[in-house]
């Protein structure tokens, strides 16, 4: 059996390259879908993805293509890429998640967070 690093990377790029594949279509990246999803949450987008490069870049992308208003909120034409690219995101995580139970998914990201956090005391 492989170690979980070497599972961790793979899911990773694989996670990477195949949602890339599906914004890529509007000429978006995982950024911009944080972003997007973000917002529509009525989170506070600074805060939330602060801890990912590019993310303003992405936020000032989507004001230039009218989707994010002066406020931060989201346009019409906004909302309506968000329902479109959420659908496609959600076949997206389908296909990723397809044959684990939900009880086997919380374990997962269960562990990963355990280790996260025991690696973060050090």
């Amino acid at each position: 059996m492989k170690p979980i690093g070497f599972w961790f990377a793979h899911l990773h790029q694989a996670l990477e390259s195949s949602l890339d594949r599906v914004l890529s279509g509007e000429a978006l990246t995982r950024r911009h879908w944080q972003a997007l999803n973000t917002i529509d949450s009525g989170a506070p987008i600074a805060e939330a993805l602060s801890p990912f490069e590019g993310a303003q870049e992405a936020v000032a992308d989507l004001r230039t293509r009218g989707w994010v208003d002066d406020e931060g909120g989201l346009t019409p034409a906004g909302r309506q890429a968000h329902l479109r690219l959420k659908t496609e995101v959600g076949k997206f995580r389908a296909r990723a998640t397809a044959g684990i139970s939900d009880d086997d998914y919380r374990t997962t990201v269960g562990v990963l967070e355990r280790m996260a956090v025991n690696l973060a005391r050090e």
